[in-house]
């Protein structure tokens, strides 16, 4: 199973934790759940980022639900679960 495969199906069982961090960030950028469990099941894996030593951490580009682009940054806690650590909307060049 690949690193975007595992990921999905732990959006799908319900698997996995959003961060307060990213809770906030969801706020301020007007993401709803739903917006992140999207943007996952329909997005790639845009970098892995091995150097962290809490483990590697997953940087997901994916469409929200009103067409919007967003990074979803998340890694596997000790127990398995996924973790979202933080999201936020990338921003078009003018």
């Amino acid at each position: 199973m690949s690193g975007i495969q595992r990921i999905r199906k732990k959006i799908i069982d319900k698997d996995y934790y959003i961060s307060s961090h990213a809770e906030d960030e969801m706020l301020d950028d007007g993401l709803e759940r739903i917006d992140i469990e999207n943007a996952i099941l329909k997005g790639t894996i845009e970098k892995k980022l091995t150097e962290d030593i809490r483990g590697t951490r997953y940087r997901i580009e994916g469409t929200v639900t009103d067409g919007r682009q967003i990074h979803v940054i998340c890694r596997y806690k000790e127990d398995g679960s996924l973790i979202i650590i933080t999201v936020y909307v990338l921003k078009e060049e003018i």
